[in-house]
């Protein structure tokens, strides 16, 4: 009996021929293929500016910093998603404040944002700053250096949106309050690409951005795949121009450019940068990748369907339902358990009949180094989302006798569990 995988990338002879043509090239590091795909995924969201990185902690690290997150401030995000969210605003030596979600959405809840606005911000010399920044300088949390110094600790950076398993989050309530409060959005988008949200009467896709940045995956995991990798769109060319200064260590010229002058050119050290490359080779895949992406989507949309047709009557399960204001790529299809004791039985029961799962989302608060500043604080859905949730296969290679063995063995596992 064959396992179910959860997730599959759909790689095929295109992506493996121009990947082969760009090593014969000689050319293998960030370059033109870099620089097509660059363009390629501009279009494709509608930003005017897309730069591509190592991979979307990078590029969630690099977004922070271009809005202007610096050591010492907080950020307003979720616990219920991969601890890259949480550790790249710690990677700026910012703590993050974290919201509870929306469990029918998975995503940051815009009235507890509203109300961790009101009431745990106060407004200060430059900003809004976090009204008991003692209670968050503990354990690995940069703020310990920051305490009791007046002024310098908890102002608000940036609220950083998670759109999660490709879900987006409500755009159009959350944009408003961070406006009112003067705040940055960065979007976490690393699952959404090929999701859209609708602001007003039309349709947009993610990645426009709608905040000031967005970030993306291209992990084997999400909806298409460059092996690893990340993207950064914007529209503000100044946060362009820190993004490429900062994933090559601050040098003034790229080596793509610095080849293509033909003559001899110094290059200067702007800033203080990292290594945050992608590769031509990683590049050449992704451009024939996103060639896929209408088809990805659409095929994933169907499967979705699929499932909520044989598992809409089983008793205890709660499936994903579409927002009315987002079009979902379903990048990930979790379904909901009615009791967290049922999470490991129902699990082991597929895992016994060959189907692969993964539980529910993690939550940042609950890992060691975020614990001891949120043990008693709430976030109450986030933790029963996790604790409830399971991650069925979802791929676009799943034919129907696959969501069909899925579905039957779900429907087992519940029974006995």
């Amino acid at each position: 009996m064959k396992t179910i995988p959860v997730a599959l990338p759909l790689l095929g002879q295109a992506e493996a021929d121009a990947a082969s043509r760009t090593i014969l090239s000689g050319w293998v590091t960030q370059g033109p293929r870099v620089a097509e795909f660059e363009a390629d995924f501009a279009r494709y969201t509608g930003a005017a500016h897309a730069c591509a990185v190592a991979n979307c902690t990078v590029a969630l690290h690099y977004a922070l910093l271009a809005v202007g997150v610096r050591p010492g401030d907080t950020v307003i995000t979720v616990s219920h998603s991969f601890i890259a969210t949480a550790n790249a605003v710690r990677a700026c030596g910012a703590e993050p404040v974290f919201a509870d979600i929306d469990p029918a959405t998975l995503n940051m809840d815009p009235d507890e944002l509203a109300r961790i606005l009101a009431e745990d911000y106060a407004p200060g010399p430059d900003g809004l700053y976090y009204r008991d920044v003692a209670r968050l300088a503990r354990g690995e949390s940069p703020l310990v250096h920051f305490c009791g110094e007046s002024g310098r600790a908890g102002r608000l950076g940036a609220v950083l949106a998670v759109h999660q398993v490709g879900v987006p989050a409500d755009m159009g309530r959350i944009l408003p309050l961070c406006r009112a409060a003067g705040v940055p959005v960065v979007e976490d988008a690393a699952c959404a690409i090929g999701s859209e949200v609708r602001l007003g009467e039309t349709f947009e896709r993610i990645g426009r951005p709608h905040g000031d940045v967005a970030c993306f995956s291209f992990h084997p995991r999400k909806v298409i795949t460059t092996g690893d990798g990340g993207m950064i769109t914007t529209n503000d060319p100044g946060h362009d121009r820190r993004f490429r200064l900062l994933r090559q260590h601050g040098m003034s010229v790229s080596d793509a450019a610095r080849h293509a002058a033909g003559g001899l050119v110094f290059e200067d050290y702007l800033i203080t940068g990292h290594n945050g490359r992608m590769t031509d080779i990683q590049a050449a895949v992704g451009i024939e990748q996103l060639k896929r992406l209408p088809g990805i989507v659409a095929r994933r949309r169907d499967i979705a369907e699929a499932y909520a047709a044989a598992l809409g009557d089983v008793p205890g399960l709660t499936l994903p339902a579409e927002p009315p204001y987002a079009r979902v790529n379903q990048q990930s299809y979790v379904v909901r358990l009615d009791d967290p004791a049922r999470q490991e039985p129902v699990m082991r029961a597929l895992k016994d009949q060959g189907v692969a799962t993964r539980r529910g989302i993690m939550c940042a608060h609950l890992e060691p180094p975020y614990i001891d500043a949120w043990r008693g604080h709430g976030l109450e859905k986030s933790r029963l989302a996790r604790d409830t949730g399971v991650i069925l296969p979802l791929y676009p290679t799943m034919d129907a006798a696959d969501v069909d063995r899925v579905a039957a063995s779900l429907r087992r596992a519940m029974e006995a569990a």
